[in-house]
């Protein structure tokens, strides 16, 4: 019980620096939590990748090397700049729903 206690107590504060981490590298330029801007929302992007479609791993992949044609016709440009463990923090918060 205090296990679930302590995660839940958690949860709140690894959402909160994942969201940080999106603003840091400037992905809210592109993204915002439930309306298109240039990019798809992030609830856009849960729900194309989460609930076993993707893994954070080809999400994190997907966003280091950008892509074209996934959303339409912008191109997301590479994000090449981010660190491994940060792209991979980023892309498991949002197929968690960005919550």
């Amino acid at each position: 019980m205090v296990l679930g206690l302590g995660a839940g107590a958690v949860w709140p504060l690894h959402a909160a620096a994942n969201q940080a981490l999106a603003q840091k590298y400037s992905c809210v330029a592109c993204h915002q939590p439930a309306t298109k801007v240039v990019g798809p929302s992030w609830k856009d992007i849960g729900a194309k990748y989460g609930d076993g479609k993707g893994t954070a791993a080809q999400l994190a992949a997907s966003i280091k090397a950008g892509s074209s044609g996934k959303w339409g016709a912008m191109p997301m440009p590479p994000q090449a700049q981010v660190p491994d463990a940060d792209l991979q923090l980023i892309a498991q918060w949002l197929l968690d729903g960005a919550k």
